[in-house]
């Protein structure tokens, strides 16, 4: 038989040549190794290309295990035992969501535990690490759809109740367990949220490399931080969200060989096949290896290795390849002799497993189902240098669950198992379950002395202690300056100079950064736009991060602030890459607890590139408690002229408010913007209150007044609001006029034109944060109406404007509704100006009279609102629109 080319699959011209080549390539393997092997190849490609051979190049291997049989190591355990408590550890799983949802409707997954089951024993028991004395602790990222099979560890373990397993996604009472992995609900058990698909991966990528960067730094112990692994669980289907596979270059650019991603190949997504009519563990391999990943295959179990024993001819090999995933997804849903029939078609293959029963065809196992495979690969995983390592796991989606979901497109939904589907479960994984107590379903545990209740412990004492667990405090909190070293933000600007609060803030970094007992926790982030924001001027100073330094020469470098990295630098510069500069926040602002190492994250980008571009991961910033300031630079809708409609931001703060832990403030003066940072840092980093916040800072400069004087200014400025500038006192129609941000200038200056052009005494308020203002007062209304026997408490809003008669306008940089919160709480006329609408290029004059928040509709409203409250006659009204040239067929901005 003529040598065929399986890659051109076309005659071979000379077979004898290419048998001499094989037959070498054999002797190199035997005697010298696969190395040497590889080096040899890799030699004749570059040959062959440098004479103009056209070699296309392929990402792909065979669809065969990377690790070949006879290069295994030993299995360390007691596979027997352990295979017997990961059978129990299912039933228990399969139990809770069965359990849940019999007299409920709470929901739960069976499936995707059912096939990754394996794949998180292994780890337990043999890899990974929790954090003691002697260890920083391995980071596990858990697949959220697993968490009942985590769960089920963590009872047989001890750590949790029967109760806690009954009461399973049913947490009002505080006896249940949270659906998916939650900081936020069971703050000691939970590290990282990871249900929203996508977000895990692209965070364990962060936290990877935030460990570098801590230890390149001298904030972690080098050493003991290069022992730490970060694992990453990741369904297949989950590679379709962008962010799972968006940052894998830079895993591999930064050299992260303490990553590793553990990919659960069940081939089925929510409703069907991942890739049905491809392989998408090849397409996967493809990619991370493109990428420059180490890719380990894990493919076929244990159960196949006498059947590729028998395979001369690689056959099997090239029957492997010929199916798609929905091929290999059927003849899991079927039994052995569809498999027979279907999969073994030719008679060269039928002879391979003549001798073998339809059962014993039934029973060759998927790689990720296999221990002794599956610790193979994380053994080569863990000891790999260099790359990230990615682990493609093939497994059965519902395994265990027969014609209740295994290999079904239902699989992803089952939540409901009947007796004979539970019966069956029961008889495939040996479990002691009585027949008459099938339907209980009870939950099953080791005696505590028994040879596996102590297995289990052991070989968690052995790795450091139990997991997961979170700590909830750093061992010690930061000791921030005081107050009064902010000092000169308090005296103003001075006379004739103009600053931003952007500038106002980058000096606060600078001044933190210097300082000798927090400034080298202080980690600055921005996504490329450093000089935007005004920080080139910390380059040369605190240097931007790369662990491998600076190999080239700047084009810069004979200028003062010439572009500098340094493998101990303190700037995080992501490039245009907004999610990837929000992990690292993440990573950054959790490192108390991850860590144990207290951080200060500054992330600076433009305001519309935070939360409405991230909102996901902002989110899961606050499930997982992070700590540190996100700053909204170039904010408000009109502030960033000559941008446009999808730069410029009205609505960020509204997002913000919809985060629990999240607080907000959109200041005008740098006094404001110090006294909230200082108060950040009190909370964050002294008190250690899992809050973070959330800051707009403006790029338009103007001269800053020094700090009012007077008792509670500062108290006011946190609170949300507080009296800048109070009208002389008079018989006078009086008007109470509010702003925040840039458009307060604009409220100052309506408060002269009322007061010359009509009359009109203006008290002015600077509103730090109308959602602080809002929480306030909603937790006002909610204290009344649960003491409705005691005397009334008053909001803020209503305590400060007591005593200072006449109706009220807001006017800020952003939407009506950030403004209109605060409506129940003021209790007189009050109108809203806000930049509701698309934004649009022009200077800041002509956008904040087209968004109608300008010093002329600020007055304009007042007018109106005194009118309507009879203290002044409508005329004047018609009067002030001819006036300031306001045409009353003007489109409404939110339309136009």
């Amino acid at each position: 038989m003529s040598v065929q080319s399986q890659h051109h699959n076309h005659p071979d011209p000379d077979p004898e040549e290419t048998r001499e080549w094989l037959e070498a390539l054999d002797a190199v393997l035997e005697h010298e190794g696969p190395e040497r092997a590889h080096a040899l190849l890799e030699t004749l490609i570059e040959e062959a290309r440098e004479h103009g051979v056209d070699l296309p190049y392929s990402a792909n291997t065979a669809y065969i295990n990377t690790i070949p049989v006879e290069l295994q190591p030993p299995y360390p355990g007691d596979p027997d035992l352990e295979i017997k408590i990961h059978s129990y550890i299912r039933w228990n799983a399969m139990a809770m969501v069965v359990r849940a949802n019999r007299d409920s409707n709470v929901g739960g997954h069976i499936a995707s535990f059912a096939s990754a089951a394996v794949l998180y024993d292994v780890g337990f028991n043999h890899f990974f690490r929790a954090p003691n004395e002697h260890h920083l602790g391995d980071l596990v990222f858990f697949q959220g759809h697993s968490a009942p099979g985590i769960y089920a560890r963590a009872f047989m373990l001890g750590r949790l109740t029967e109760e806690q397993l009954i009461n399973y996604r049913r947490e009002i009472d505080g006896k249940g367990l949270s659906s998916y992995p939650h900081p936020w609900l069971m703050p000691a058990f939970w590290q990282f949220p990871t249900v929203s698909m996508g977000l895990g991966p692209i965070q364990a990528i962060y936290q990877a490399r935030f460990i570098k960067y801590l230890a390149c730094r001298g904030v972690l112990d080098a050493e003991r931080a290069a022992k730490r692994k970060v694992w990453c669980f990741v369904g297949d289907g989950e590679t379709d969200e962008v962010e799972t596979l968006g940052a894998i270059g830079l895993a591999a650019r930064e050299k992260l060989d303490n990553l590793i991603f553990v990919i659960n190949c069940n081939l089925q997504r929510l409703d069907g096949p991942v890739r049905g009519n491809g392989k998408v563990i090849q397409e996967l391999e493809a990619e991370f290896r493109g990428a420059g990943w180490n890719v380990i295959k894990v493919i076929w179990g244990s159960r196949w290795d006498a059947l590729f024993a028998r395979d001369k001819k690689g056959i099997l090999k090239k029957r492997m390849m010929e199916l798609c995933d929905g091929d290999y997804q059927t003849f899991r849903a079927k039994d052995g002799a569809y498999i027979r029939e279907h999969f073994f078609n030719t008679p060269e293959l039928k002879a391979l497993v003549a001798d073998w029963t339809d059962e014993e065809i039934w029973q060759l196992n998927r790689g990720g189902h296999d221990i002794f495979k599956v610790h193979a690969a994380y053994k080569a995983a863990v000891e790999h240098e260099g790359q990230p390592t990615v682990i493609l796991a093939k497994t059965i989606k519902g395994y265990g669950m027969g014609q209740a979901g295994e290999a079904m497109n239902i699989a992803h939904q089952a939540k409901k198992m009947d007796h004979d589907a539970i019966r069956s479960f029961r008889d495939r994984f040996r479990l002691p379950v009585p027949d008459d107590q099938i339907d209980a379903l009870p939950f099953l545990t080791f005696a505590p002395d028994s040879p596996e209740a102590r297995y289990m412990h052991e070989r968690r004492q052995a790795l450091g202690g139990y997991l997961p667990q979170r700590r909830q405090k750093a061992s010690e909190s930061l000791e921030i300056p005081p107050l009064e070293s902010f000092a000169s933000f308090f005296a103003g600007s001075g006379e004739g100079r103009e600053i931003s609060t952007t500038m106002a803030l980058v000096r606060m970094m600078i001044q933190l950064m210097r300082d000798k007992k927090i400034g080298k926790r202080v980690v600055p982030i921005v996504p490329d736009e450093s000089r935007t924001f005004g920080m080139e001027g910390m380059f040369r100073q605190f240097g931007i991060w790369n662990q491998e330094g600076q190999k080239y020469v700047p084009e810069d470098h004979d200028q003062l602030m010439f572009y500098k990295e340094s493998r101990d630098g303190q700037i995080l510069e992501e490039g245009i890459n907004e999610a990837g500069a929000t992990s690292d926040w993440i990573a950054a602002a959790t490192s108390y607890s991850v860590h144990d190492v207290i951080t200060i994250p500054f992330y600076i980008f433009y305001s519309m590139f935070g939360f409405q571009r991230t909102m996901d991961l902002i989110w899961a910033a606050g499930d997982q408690r992070a700590r540190g300031f996100l700053i909204g630079g170039t904010s408000g809708r009109t502030t960033l002229n000559g941008e446009g409609l999808q730069h410029q931001d009205g609505h960020s703060h509204v997002l913000a408010h919809v985060v629990p832990n999240c607080i907000s403030y959109d200041p005008t003066f740098q006094y404001e913007l110090a006294v909230i940072v200082h108060e950040g840092l009190r909370r964050m980093m002294a008190e250690q209150e899992d809050v973070f916040y959330y800051i707009t800072v403006l790029n338009e400069n103007y001269e800053h007044p020094p700090m009012p004087e007077g008792e509670g200014v500062r108290e006011d400025i946190l609170k949300g609001m507080y009296l800048l500038r109070a009208a002389a006192a008079g018989d006078a129609p009086r008007v109470q006029l509010m702003g925040s941000g840039s458009i307060l200038r604009e409220v100052m200056a309506a408060a002269d034109i009322l007061r010359e052009d009509w009359g009109v005494a203006a008290d002015v308020w600077s509103c730090t944060s109308f959602n602080e203002l809002a929480r306030d007062g909603q937790d006002t209304v909610r204290w009344n109406l649960l003491h409705p026997l005691e005397a009334p408490r008053k909001s803020h809003v209503e305590q400060k404007l007591s005593g200072h008669r006449g109706p009220a306008v807001a006017a800020t940089d952003y939407v009506k509704l950030y403004a209109e919160q605060i409506r129940p709480f003021v209790k007189r006329t009050y109108y809203t100006l806000g930049t509701d609408g698309f934004g649009r290029s022009d200077t800041r004059e002509k956008l904040r009279f087209h968004f109608e928040v300008d010093r002329h509709w600020v007055t304009l409203a007042a007018l109106m609102a005194l009118a309507e409250d009879g203290e002044l006659p409508r005329r004047k009204v018609a009067e002030a629109i001819v006036r300031y040239g306001i045409d009353p067929a003007k489109p409404n901005p939110r339309t136009a």
